[in-house]
């Protein structure tokens, strides 16, 4: 065999190492999930990572929609909300710091979904402008405390603009313009309801389908 031969079948070999190592085989694990049985989730405000002081309602109102339609029983943002309020609880912080035990006793549910925004926002360089969000999460049992299940997402403008017609010059103008936009209508909110549907939806790796779904029990080998 050739010396070419040789270093041909290296690289083959080599891409395909790296092809596999970016496509991720790996199982979510759904023991406790499935022994623990959920049937309802308290969505508490997710804390707020990101400089956009808009982010954590934003994110919250859009999160119980996704929830309630994998088959769960969500309690209300408004009755939860006010719950807190009449409790001094006004912030995403405070409200993730109660108990496990306390948060099942006010509001008779099974899980809470605690939830952090990494993203979120507008961000403006000099040949794009981007709108983003992005969070992550944890479905926790009330009544033991034990990790249920994680997951994340994010949504970006970005996935739309991969067309690179027009050079430099049509990029920078692309840029330009979204910028203008970007600062007369607010997108955040609707990337932030795409953030929520990706990372709730019952999937692959995803939440797993609640009792009041037709899919309940029907989620694979998962």
């Amino acid at each position: 065999m050739s010396i070419r031969m040789i270093l041909q079948l290296s690289v083959v070999f080599l891409i395909g190492l790296m092809l596999s190592a970016c496509v991720s085989t790996q199982q979510y694990n759904y023991t406790a999930f499935k022994a623990a049985h959920p049937t309802s989730i308290l969505v508490l405000p997710p804390k707020n990572l990101s400089p956009d002081v808009k982010a954590t309602y934003s994110m919250l109102a859009q999160m119980t929609y996704p929830l309630a339609e994998a088959g769960y029983y969500v309690v209300p943002v408004a009755l939860m909300d006010a719950a807190f309020k009449e409790n001094g609880v006004y912030s995403a912080d405070d409200a993730q710091a109660i108990s496990a035990s306390k948060l099942q006793s006010i509001f008779g549910v099974d899980t809470a979904l605690y939830t952090e925004i990494t993203e979120f926002g507008n961000s403006y360089k000099l040949i794009s402008a981007e709108t983003v969000v992005a969070a992550r999460c944890k479905l926790i049992d009330l009544r033991t405390g034990t990790l249920l299940w994680e997951g994340s997402a994010r949504a970006s403008s970005a996935e739309q603009n991969n067309n690179s017609n027009g050079g430099l010059a049509g990029m920078l103008i692309k840029a330009v313009v979204d910028q203008v936009v970007n600062s007369i209508v607010d997108n955040t909110y609707t990337y932030a309801g795409v953030a929520s549907q990706r990372m709730l939806t019952p999937g692959p790796a995803g939440i797993l389908h609640g009792p009041r779904s037709p899919l309940y029990g029907k989620d694979g080998q998962r």
